[in-house]
C-alpha cells in the first residue's frame, strides 16, 4: 500500500516539477512570449451584455472540467440552456481525470480548448502566459469575490467558480448516536469526539480519502483563516520563522495538521487507506456508514444528493477556537480561465459563456456554493455557522503577489499546491515513523532554505 501510495503522490510532484522547471528555463515565457494576454478584440467580462451583444457570433467553447460525476448531465445542461440564447455558439466540456497532472502538461501546447479550471500548480506571475485577461483589478473586485486569488500586476485572469467556507463535513445522526451534544471547538475536542464515535457507532470516524489525492491537500485550506483568524497570515508567513512550529495555544498551521496525524495515529480513521474512493463515500457519509470528511462547504450539496438521508448532512466550524472565537477562511473554488491562444471569436464566446455561467445560471445553487457575485445569496450550508467571522485572505502587498509561491516552491514544502505534504503526515501517523515534531521541524527547515533562496526578509 504505502509503495503504490507514494508512486502515486510523487507523480504529482513530477508533474508541478515540470511546469514549473518550464518557467524556469524560460520556456514557458518565451513560447508564450508571442501571443499577449490582451486581445484588443476581445471584451473585458465587465463590457458584454449576456443575450444582446455578439448574437450573430458563430464560435466554438471547449470547456475542460474536472467533474467528471455530472459533465455529462448538469454541466450539458447548462451548456444547452446557453446555447438557446446563442444558437450559432456551440458549448461543450471535456472531463479530465487526473485534472492537475493532466492540465499542467496540457496547458503548455496552448491547444487545448477555450475555458478551463486554472491549475493550483499555475503561480499568479504564470497566469499571463497561458491566459486572456478577464479586466482590471480595480473594475472587478467590487463586482466578484476572490479577485485577488487569480490576479497579477492589477489585472485579473481568473474568476472563481465560486467559494466555500472552511469546514467540517459531517454526519448529525451519527455524531448524535455517539452521544456528541456540542459541535468541537479544539483540536483535542474533535479528536475526543472521533472516539467517540468509534466506540458508540459503527461508522468510520473520519474518512481520509487517501488515494484521492486532492482530498488530501484539502487540509492545507484551513492552515491561514481557520487557524489563526488573521486573514494577513498567508501574506505574513513567507517573512515568518518556523510557521509550522507548534503553538501553546494550538492554533496555527500545526494545529490543523494535529489533528490529521493524531486522527490516523490513534487509528480513527478508515482502516485501509489507499483503498478509499471518492466517489462512493459520498453515498456512505450520506447514509451514516462515514461520521465526517474534513473538506469545503461545496462538498455539502454532494453529499446531501448522494443518497436518501440529505437532513442528515451537516456542516461545521473547523475545530481551532483563537483568543474564544471560532474562524473560518473563504476562498473560491477553482478559477476559470481563458486560452489566450484559441481563436478571437471563440475567445469572445468563450467570455460570453463565463459571464452567462456565473451570473445567470444555476450553478451556484446546484452546487451550494457562495456565488461568484459579491451580491449573490450564501448556500444554504453554512446556516449553522451563526456567531462564526467568515473572512478572506486579504491580497498580497504591492510587489509581493507571487512571494508565497516563491518560497513555497523554491523550500519544496508543496502546501496549497500539491497533496503530497498531507500524504506524508497521514503515512508517517500510520507506520508510525517521524512524529508530527520531526515532521513540521522538517518543513520549516524547507522553508528557511526558500525564505533564503528568493532572499526574502524574516520580520515575523
Amino acid at each position: 500500500m504505502r509503495k503504490n501510495r507514494l508512486k502515486k503522490c510523487a507523480a504529482t510532484i513530477l508533474a508541478a516539477g515540470m511546469a514549473v522547471s518550464l518557467t524556469a528555463c524560460g520556456g514557458k515565457d518565451d513560447s508564450q512570449a508571442e501571443s499577449p494576454s490582451v486581445n484588443p478584440d476581445v471584451p473585458t467580462i465587465d463590457q458584454i451584455t449576456v443575450g444582446e451583444d455578439y448574437k450573430d457570433l458563430t464560435a466554438t467553447v471547449k470547456v475542460l472540467t474536472n467533474r467528471t460525476d455530472i459533465v455529462d448531465t448538469v454541466y450539458k445542461g447548462y451548456a444547452e440552456e446557453f446555447m438557446a440564447i446563442y444558437p450559432n455558439i456551440t458549448v461543450e466540456y471535456e472531463a479530465v481525470t487526473d485534472y492537475e497532472e493532466s492540465l499542467n502538461l496540457r496547458l503548455t501546447t496552448g491547444d487545448w480548448g477555450e475555458l478551463c479550471f486554472i491549475p493550483t500548480s499555475v503561480s499568479k506571475k504564470e497566469l499571463p502566459n497561458y491566459f486572456l485577461k478577464l479586466g482590471d483589478f480595480d473594475t472587478l473586485d467590487p463586482i466578484y469575490n476572490f479577485c485577488s486569488e487569480k490576479a497579477f500586476d492589477g489585472t485579473v485572469y481568473g474568476i472563481a467558480n465560486g467559494g466555500t467556507a472552511s469546514g467540517v463535513a459531517y454526519n448529525k445522526r451519527v455524531w448524535k448516536e455517539a452521544g456528541i451534544t456540542e459541535v468541537p471547538k479544539t483540536p483535542d475536542d474533535f479528536l475526543e469526539d472521533l472516539q467517540k464515535i468509534k466506540d458508540n457507532t459503527e461508522a468510520i470516524p473520519l474518512y481520509s480519502n487517501f488515494s484521492d489525492s486532492w482530498t488530501m491537500g484539502a487540509w492545507d485550506a484551513y492552515t491561514d483563516i481557520a487557524a489563526t483568524g488573521d486573514p494577513d497570515f498567508h501574506n505574513k508567513m513567507p517573512h515568518m520563522k518556523d510557521p509550522f512550529a507548534k503553538r501553546d495555544d494550538m492554533t496555527g498551521p500545526y494545529a490543523v495538521y494535529y489533528i490529521l496525524y493524531e486522527a490516523v495515529s490513534r487509528g480513527l480513521i478508515e482502516d485501509s487507506p489507499a483503498s478509499s474512493d471518492w466517489e462512493s463515500s459520498k453515498g456512505r457519509i450520506n447514509n451514516g456508514e462515514i461520521a465526517t470528511m474534513v473538506l469545503g462547504s461545496w462538498s455539502v450539496v454532494q453529499f446531501q444528493e448522494a443518497g436518501d438521508h440529505p437532513e442528515d448532512i451537516g456542516y461545521m466550524p473547523f475545530p481551532i477556537t483563537v483568543d474564544g472565537k471560532q474562524y473560518a477562511g473563504s476562498g473560491g473554488n477553482y478559477a476559470f480561465g481563458i486560452n489566450k491562444k484559441s481563436e478571437t471569436d471563440n475567445q469572445i464566446a468563450a467570455m460570453l459563456y463565463l459571464k452567462w455561467l456565473i451570473e445567470e445560471s444555476s450553478i451556484y445553487k446546484d452546487e451550494g456554493s457562495i456565488p461568484a457575485r459579491k451580491d449573490g445569496e450564501f448556500p444554504d450550508a453554512l446556516a449553522d455557522f451563526a456567531g462564526i467571522e467568515l473572512l478572506s485572505n486579504n491580497p498580497a502587498p504591492a510587489g509581493e503577489e507571487d512571494l508565497f509561491d516563491n518560497v513555497n516552491n523554491e523550500g519544496e514544502v508543496g502546501i496549497n499546491n500539491d497533496d503530497y505534504p498531507d500524504c506524508e503526515i497521514l503515512e508517517n501517523a500510520l507506520y508510525q515513523e517521524k512524529t508530527l515534531d520531526e515532521l513540521m521541524g522538517e518543513w520549516n527547515q524547507k522553508w528557511t532554505a526558500g525564505q533564503e533562496s528568493v532572499g526574502v526578509e524574516v520580520t515575523e
